[in-house]
């Protein structure tokens, strides 16, 4: 799986590209023909708070699954981020596997 990471407005640590790296691959155990991910980070400025934003599209053949996540650390939007993937990679294979 090919992982591009976009941070938009600011510059990611590498430490949260590194956490982000580690997790998404382990979106394969659900689906092994995930072609590639995106993520993109932003922050947003509502009132007094800055919310973190992760979005992370995952191409598979023939469809695309998106998610975006709102949380207080790019760390939680992420994780869960990965949890409704895996919700959604479950229910693709499961459709898959249903035509066949």
């Amino acid at each position: 799986m090919k992982i591009k990471t976009q941070a938009v407005g600011f510059s990611a640590d590498s430490k949260l590209i590194e956490f982000i790296d580690q997790r998404l691959p382990k979106l394969d155990q659900f689906f092994d023909r995930i072609i590639s991910a995106e993520v993109a980070l932003k922050l947003e400025n509502s009132g007094q708070v800055k919310d973190k934003i992760a979005e992370i599209r995952i191409n598979v053949p023939g469809n695309t699954l998106i998610v975006k996540e709102t949380q207080k650390t790019f760390e939680a939007a992420v994780d869960n981020s990965i949890d409704s993937l895996k919700r959604q990679l479950k229910r693709h294979k499961e459709k898959n596997s249903a035509r066949r």
